[in-house]
């Protein structure tokens, strides 16, 4: 029998001091058996830096040739694509095949090794690349609740998080902007 993705609800109050963009967000995001916590939080929190109408999560690691986040028209054009980890280069290259604009945020302790070895040809590519603080994102993902509601407030590359279980800040570096 496989194992089935664990639902959780979040009612965010989100205000980009970068955009001018002050609204709530209710979201229901799944997560995969296979992914971690800190992943998710990732995924969320770059959800939340590019956070506009039609944004959506995609079916998840459940399904590989899928973004983790995709922006759509109304006739099926795909606008954004979001990935969120270390994707490798056949599949960013398919994405700028697919999408307008691109985009990766990268989390993990081996995001500067996948960095250092790709930055290269990535470079070749019409994409964006940041890094969240490891750290910063294993801080976030011990804050996590099946049901949350908390704030989110970006002021550069920086995101000021307030939960029911404390407050941190996620930083993001910018790798490369086309």
């Amino acid at each position: 029998m496989a194992l089935k993705p664990t639902v959780y609800k979040f009612k965010i109050s989100l205000s980009d001091l970068n955009r001018s963009l002050f609204t709530a967000l209710s979201l229901t995001v799944a997560k995969h058996p296979s992914e971690n916590d800190e992943r998710m939080m990732a995924r969320l929190l770059a959800y939340c830096i590019n956070a506009q109408e039609d944004l959506s999560f995609g079916a998840g690691l459940s399904e590989v040739d899928d973004p983790a986040i995709s922006l759509t028209t109304l006739d099926d054009q795909l606008v954004l694509w979001i990935d969120v980890g270390e994707p490798s280069l056949e599949r960013m290259k398919k994405a700028t095949r697919k999408g307008r604009q691109t985009k990766v945020y990268s989390f993990n302790s081996k995001s500067d090794v996948w960095w250092e070895q790709g930055k290269g040809q990535f470079s070749r590519l019409d994409i964006e690349v940041y890094r969240f603080n490891w750290n910063e994102i294993q801080t976030f993902a011990q804050m996590l609740e099946r049901t949350m509601d908390f704030s989110v407030t970006i002021s550069g590359n920086s995101a000021y998080l307030a939960t029911a279980k404390g407050e941190c800040e996620v930083h993001w570096e910018v790798l490369q902007q086309p």
